[in-house]
């Protein structure tokens, strides 16, 4: 048996991010439409033993890095006691989670204690309105919840902030203010032509380039790393412990390095966020293969992995949501 996944150009695969869930309590303007409610039926989601399953046999396969998405993770059920299990499981030596905090005041603790490593938050704005527009949700709860999660030492903490045009590109600076006062880290993430929500706020799309500009017109920036397997390029604002990550899959993909595979909660692999296709791992499962034939599946699954996504394709728009995905 193979102790390790390397697609047909050479990469190597150290990197699983699990949608353990497609449903999620906001509704995000460039990920889910306003009212949307078709998510996956309970019957269709993977169980908790199902996913252990899953993610042992990729730890088997050298992935070391395993971070938990949605959707919004923290809306499944008994979500504390996934983590624990996943904690356990041998090869797994990073354990991170992504959420958009809502619930995060009452989970924080559980997270913790069940072996959680490292959480990523999402937040765009500190802008009570604006964040309301943006999300459906209120500001305050992301905000206690963030405390939380900070008084239960669960360190570091990346703050996701995706900038648009016109919305929050001038909303950085408080945002490193934030950011800098709590020990957190800021990461920009380009937008992403993502289902139709995705491809409605292209227009509001911002090359980083010209963020990190303005930022160097009042900071040095220090090239710096963090832990974690992602593609975000990471400084340190010279002077300080401060640090801020650019994620920019459309002005400089970073493609060449990809390391990662993604699974939604139906235990589809999809090999590239920018690429439609998927391999029913979930389904083979399902079927009662034995492990060598998994591993067999997802050796093919990691095979059709494509050299560079296509988001720049009109005729390769990605249809599915974000949140089916996890990002």
């Amino acid at each position: 048996m193979k102790d390790q996944l390397i697609d047909q150009y050479g990469r190597q695969i150290k990197y699983l991010r699990f949608s353990v869930t497609d449903r999620c309590d906001l509704r995000c303007k460039y990920c889910l439409p306003k009212g949307f409610r078709d998510f996956s039926e309970s019957a269709e989601t993977l169980t908790t033993g199902e996913i252990e399953h899953i993610v042992s046999l990729f730890a088997q396969l050298g992935v070391r890095h395993v971070r938990i998405t949605g959707g919004e993770p923290l809306v499944r059920k008994n979500i504390d006691h996934l983590v624990s299990r996943l904690a356990r499981v041998p090869g797994v030596s990073d354990l991170s989670l992504s959420t958009n905090g809502v619930r995060l005041s009452r989970f924080a603790g559980k997270l913790k204690r069940a072996g959680l490593h490292r959480l990523n938050v999402s937040l765009d704005t500190l802008d009570d309105k604006r964040y309301q527009d943006l999300t459906g949700g209120k500001l305050s709860k992301v905000l206690q919840g963030l405390e939380e999660a900070r008084n239960e030492n669960l360190s570091p903490i990346k703050i996701n902030c995706v900038f648009m045009r016109g919305v929050n590109e001038y909303d950085v600076e408080k945002l490193l203010d934030y950011c800098a006062l709590r020990n957190f880290t800021l990461r920009l993430i380009e937008t992403m032509p993502v289902g139709n929500t995705g491809r409605s706020m292209q227009a509001r799309y911002l090359s980083l380039d010209s963020i990190k500009r303005k930022l160097r017109e009042k900071y040095e920036l220090i090239p710096d790393v963090m832990p974690g397997a992602g593609p975000a390029r990471y400084y340190r604002l010279q002077g300080s412990s401060t640090k801020i990550g650019f994620i920019t899959p459309i002005s400089q993909h970073f493609c060449e390095t990809c390391n990662r595979l993604r699974i939604s909660c139906n235990g589809d692999i999809y090999t590239c966020l920018g690429d439609e296709n998927c391999y029913p791992l979930g389904d083979y499962l399902r079927q009662g293969c034995s492990d060598e034939e998994l591993i067999e599946h997802i050796g093919m699954a990691v095979d059709l992995k494509p050299k560079k996504h296509e988001f720049l394709n009109e005729n390769k728009q990605i249809v599915r949501f974000m949140a089916m995905t996890g990002g």
